[in-house]
């Protein structure tokens, strides 16, 4: 192909190659662009959930998809001696630990894990800060997430310890010969025990997918340029 005094005369291999790279790069821009709407569908529910009543937690076994992110409230009384800290929590900057109790649920066998809230490290990190126990049959309100909190873990023994690096369901179930609730309140409403309930609302995290979209659009259009940068030549004059 001749075009003002340029060839374009790209080899077939070359065409498969640049083929196949902006396929994959605009597959992954489109990959991204719908983990962002995922992120945005999840963040816009949330939205819808914090403006609704809090509900009450049945004493039947439920489905975390049924309450996550919801308000709700539940009655019962807390088991102290199973109660765990989860390491590596900070708060404006202070490291701590999140202190998660067991609830066993009023006129159930039920029980529900709640994190009722951050604690200051002390200067010895060997022992652990005190924790009042809540006594008698309570009802707390908070906001239902993942029981599931996933960090590096030097190893499965923390469930050997009242520190735990991180947070498993099953492992929880198992250490405490329990059965929980599928799911983990926040709790919101004040009890005395000093402990810090100040939950964050996180963000949606849809404008990092949509930058990555961006960049793998922008390598797909790179590529085309390359492509026919590299495949243009000027056409000899005739002698």
């Amino acid at each position: 192909m001749n075009i003002l005094g340029y060839q374009f005369e790209p080899r077939l291999w070359s065409v498969i190659l640049t083929l196949v790279a902006i396929a994959v790069f605009s597959n992954l821009g489109l990959w991204q662009l719908s983990r962002a709407d995922e992120k945005q569908s999840r963040y816009d529910q949330l939205e819808q959930f914090a403006k609704q009543s809090a509900v009450l937690l049945p004493s039947t076994l439920v489905k975390l998809a049924d309450f996550e992110y919801r308000d709700v409230e539940v009655q019962g009384e807390f088991v102290n001696e199973k109660t765990i800290y989860l390491d590596n929590k900070t708060y404006q900057g202070r490291a701590g630990y999140h202190i998660i109790t067991p609830l066993r649920i009023a006129n159930s066998s039920l029980h529900v894990a709640v994190n009722r809230g951050w604690v200051a490290t002390g200067y010895d990190r060997s022992v652990l800060p005190p924790v009042k126990d809540i006594k008698g049959e309570v009802r707390i309100a908070g906001t239902v997430v993942s029981p599931n909190i996933k960090t590096f873990e030097l190893s499965d023994k923390q469930a050997d310890k009242q520190v735990w690096n991180s947070l498993s369901l099953e492992k929880y179930q198992q250490a405490l010969d329990l059965t929980l609730q599928p799911l983990l309140i926040l709790q919101k409403s004040k009890e005395d025990d000093g402990l810090i309930k100040d939950w964050h609302k996180p963000e949606s995290g849809a404008s990092k997918n949509i930058g990555y979209a961006v960049q793998w659009f922008s390598l797909a259009a790179t590529t085309i340029i390359i492509f026919i940068v590299l495949n243009v030549k000027r056409r000899n004059k005739e002698k």
